[in-house]
């Protein structure tokens, strides 16, 4: 039987539900990971991940993976597709997973997000260069602290010498969150976003900054926004889930491939710089112009198969 109740919601109602449906997901999938976790790594190990801090050892690591992935499938992948179910019905095509795409725009959104690296690599180094006012030191040092706590997870984690080691990485930390976060914030939270401002340009970049916030990387914060904003376009504009997803997906992809090829001296260090230090910035504004370039190509492609604007109600009154 058709769970209905949840169809004719308003937005902000959708919005108050959907946090409530993710945490308890994220809840219920660490509490089933700790089950699992305790007689596979110890009861020590698995209920003291905050003690975890010797990145040196592999079972260390092995364990932090585990609850890493079982993240992402709690917090990004399940919700969605509850989420989906009980205000829709149907879930593929509330996600947008069931619209096709011109087949052009693949080699697009694969050359776009492999240029796009200078000029988010720019933003990053702008970003990274912040200073707060004096008043706000305290909270500028907590900021620094948890940006260096995460940044040292992980190269933990990517520091990898074999090929299986680097597909897991790849698995972990660009398929999973390619599908979850995409399902989760455009698919849903755009979507609401969307409907409560009337307008998908709101919808767009609210959602990208909460993306980016729920990272907790705040020296990472605005290229991750502008990564999220070029995913919410790439879905109104193509009117298919799988154009962000696979932008997504490249995009992490390339990173830990670079990281693994840079740790095993088989890359420069400086590819991952390009487009931050002074001698390169023109390759940060020719990464820019063809972000732009390609996007607009995407949305002539797919002209016609966009998602609709919001209708705006207008009153009698």
């Amino acid at each position: 039987m058709a769970i209905t109740a949840f169809r004719d919601t308003k937005p902000f109602s959708q919005l108050i539900f959907s946090v409530f449906v993710i945490l308890v997901s994220f809840l219920g999938f660490m509490v089933l990971s700790l089950a699992i976790a305790i007689p596979v790594f110890g009861m020590d190990a698995a209920l003291n991940l905050a003690g975890l801090t010797d990145f040196d050892n592999p079972e260390t690591i092995a364990l932090l993976k585990y609850f890493q992935t079982v993240q992402a499938i709690g917090l990004f992948i399940v919700p969605p597709i509850i989420l989906s179910y009980l205000f829709y019905g149907n879930v593929k095509e509330y996600l947008f997973l069931d619209k096709s795409f011109n087949p052009s725009s693949l080699l697009l959104v694969l050359v776009l997000m492999f240029f796009a690296g200078p000029f988010i690599n720019f933003i990053g180094e702008l970003n990274n260069s912040m200073v707060f006012p004096s008043w706000l030191a305290g909270l500028e040092q907590w900021m620094k602290n948890a940006e260096a706590s995460a940044a040292e997870i992980t190269e933990a984690f990517l520091n990898v010498k074999t090929i299986p080691a680097l597909a897991f990485n790849v698995f972990m930390i660009a398929f999973l969150p390619a599908i979850g976060e995409e399902l989760l914030f455009r698919g849903v939270i755009q979507r609401i976003f969307t409907k409560m401002t009337r307008n998908y340009h709101w919808g767009i970049w609210i959602s990208a900054i909460l993306f980016s916030a729920l990272h907790m990387q705040f020296y990472g914060f605005v290229p991750r926004v502008i990564l999220g904003a070029i995913f919410g376009y790439m879905l109104v504009w193509s009117g298919s889930m799988w154009l962000p997803i696979l932008g997504h997906f490249l995009n992490n992809a390339i990173a830990v491939i670079g990281m693994y090829l840079i740790n095993n001296e088989l890359l420069s260090p400086d590819f991952e710089e390009i487009g931050s230090t002074s001698d390169s910035y023109y390759a940060a504004a020719i990464s820019l112009v063809l972000i732009v370039v390609f996007m607009l190509m995407i949305k002539r492609q797919n002209a016609g198969s966009e998602i609709p604007k919001p209708t705006i109600i207008r009153s009698d009154n």
